[in-house]
């Protein structure tokens, strides 16, 4: 089935910000660059559980059936795998949650081809930061995911990146190949454009939530692995610049919000990217020219959501490209027309604060934004 969408004003809409439980961020006002992402190191890490990786029924297990139902393309409640999910269907296979023992996919082991079973993926490999022994890290359910049996050993500890050309595909598109991507050149694993943003989102909790850990993995530091040894920036340069392009490319989904919080459920901690996706380039600062992003479609985000202050504040790539914001109400009434600079100016103050649902419109995006 495909993905259900829903038009309006010639642009796709979505509720893109999740509500985290009040003061979890507190302490984080004023704050910008690696001092933010201290901060941000402190409020997750403070409280995190960790569940284990789990043996048959627990850990990750449970945890993904809360956490990565597929309610969103086929809404079926199978598993949702961003490295086999077709996002415009047909899937080519589907996996039920749970043990095979209980009629379930899931599995330690598996066949030498796609479609045998799902089992526990690290987005950040294990091996750049010590393997299955190294806890909590190797059980966190922000960015080990299930996933595959056999396309996860196919990425094996690649780093993710961009490639021109495949060696590998995936059924459902996702690829190994020579990294194309600015200022890497090794083998890399490539993900659809579905879930580029939810991947590097990911990557950039691993670096917050592990920050007082960081210097441990310099034992475990190669070519292809991006950890830089540092405890600010985290990443090479070039795999900064590239989260950050996916980041802006693929903004937060409410599959991320709704995974978010499952997960918030379970080990009461959350990506702070996802609720506050406008820290990422607060904190980070990427090094590409206008051209090497030139190539991919322009997104902006906008924060808070919902609204209640009358600001609205933009974030992402090709803020510069922007001419003109409209504000419409819910049933298509134009109410504000915003022409400014965005890229200096990052905040739009709202002429209508009255509590209701409203659409922010630009050259080819809608979003939809609440006030309250």
């Amino acid at each position: 089935m495909k993905k259900i969408v829903t038009l309006l004003l010639g642009g796709l809409f979505t509720i893109t910000f999740a509500q985290a439980p009040a003061n979890y961020y507190d302490g984080t006002a004023g704050l910008t660059g690696y001092a933010l992402k201290t901060k941000l190191n402190v409020i997750i890490s403070n409280g995190a559980l960790d569940l284990g990786y789990g043996s048959g029924t627990g850990g990750l297990w449970q945890t993904y059936f809360t956490s990565d139902r597929d309610v969103y393309y086929e809404n079926n409640n199978t598993l949702l795998d961003m490295y086999s999910e077709r996002p415009a269907g047909p899937d080519a296979y589907e996996y039920k949650l749970g043990r095979v023992a209980d009629g379930g996919n899931q599995c330690g082991n598996g066949a030498n081809s796609e479609n045998s079973c799902y089992n526990r993926e690290h987005s950040v490999p294990k091996s750049f930061f010590g393997g299955q022994s190294a806890v909590p890290m190797a059980n966190d359910a922000h960015f080990v995911i299930p996933t595959d049996y056999y396309v996860n050993g196919q990425r094996s500890n690649y780093p993710y990146g961009e490639a021109s050309v495949a060696t590998w595909t995936s059924t459902n598109g996702s690829k190994l190949g020579t990294c194309t991507f600015p200022g890497y050149g090794g083998t890399i694993f490539e993900p659809i454009d579905e879930f580029k943003g939810d991947l590097a989102r990911m990557s950039l909790f691993f670096i917050t939530r592990y920050e007082d850990k960081l210097s441990s993995f310099t034992p475990y530091q190669s070519a292809g692995n991006p950890l830089d040894g540092t405890v600010d920036r985290g990443y090479k340069q070039w795999f900064i610049n590239l989260l950050l392009k996916w980041s802006a490319q693929d903004p937060v989904s409410q599959k991320e919000i709704d995974r978010n919080n499952a997960v918030y459920v379970r080990q009461k901690n959350r990506n702070p990217f996802i609720d506050h996706p406008e820290w990422v380039n607060m904190i980070w600062t990427s090094t590409l020219s206008t051209s090497d992003v030139a190539a991919f479609n322009q997104k902006i985000s906008i924060y808070p959501n919902p609204v209640r202050n009358g600001e609205l504040h933009v974030s992402g790539y090709g803020l510069d490209q922007v001419k003109t914001v409209q504000i419409y109400t819910i049933d298509g009434r134009l109410i504000q027309t915003i022409n400014q600079d965005l890229k200096t100016l990052k905040k739009i103050t709202l002429k209508n604060r009255e509590k209701g649902t409203y659409i922010l419109k630009t050259e080819n995006q809608s979003t939809k934004f609440i006030v309250e």
